[in-house]
């Protein structure tokens, strides 16, 4: 009886991870306001910017908004995964991924994303390579490239491992 109790209590634990998922909900509303503010910035300035200070700006958008897809994936697959379940035949405007991602899928997503962040950060770098210092270039490029080997090794890792649990079905 003891330990029907306490794993009831246990499985119930998952909630606690609701107040997290939702604070995560507040850091998607504050990039939005940011994605706003660069939005702003670029209309406003528009015809006193160079080129290069648009494609900037461009990238920065497109940084902010690959972090906020980074947010809903984990926001979404971690609900899904750790809380409830998502009945997606109910919702047919949802994504089919939602309901069907796997931790190994989730670990990919980030990293991807992760990935694509780093590289848009060191492209912003190289392009005020004027005002960047050799040694934040070397470390933005070092931490890409640890972040794209990371990928990678996570990648062949999954895959090896996937192919060892096609194989147990």
């Amino acid at each position: 009886m003891t330990r029907h109790w306490f794993e009831k209590l246990l499985f119930a634990s998952r909630w606690l991870l609701a107040p997290f998922y939702l604070a995560l909900v507040v850091a998607l509303l504050a990039l939005l306001a940011k994605v706003g503010v660069h939005v702003y910035d670029l209309t406003t300035h528009f015809l006193a910017l160079s080129e290069d200070q648009v494609l900037l700006s461009a990238l920065g958008v497109v940084d902010l908004t690959l972090s906020g897809s980074l947010v809903v994936i984990v926001i979404l697959s971690g609900y899904v995964s750790f809380i409830a379940p998502v009945d997606t035949d109910a919702h047919k405007d949802w994504p089919f991924w939602i309901a069907h991602i796997d931790f190994g899928e989730l670990k990919l997503k980030l990293m991807a994303s992760i990935v694509a962040i780093t590289a848009i950060k060191l492209l912003e770098g190289y392009m005020n390579v004027g005002s960047v210092s050799d040694r934040d270039l070397a470390w933005q490029t070092g931490v890409h490239i640890a972040f794209v080997v990371t990928a990678l090794l996570l990648a062949l890792a999954e895959r090896i491992g996937g192919d060892k649990r096609a194989g147990e079905a």
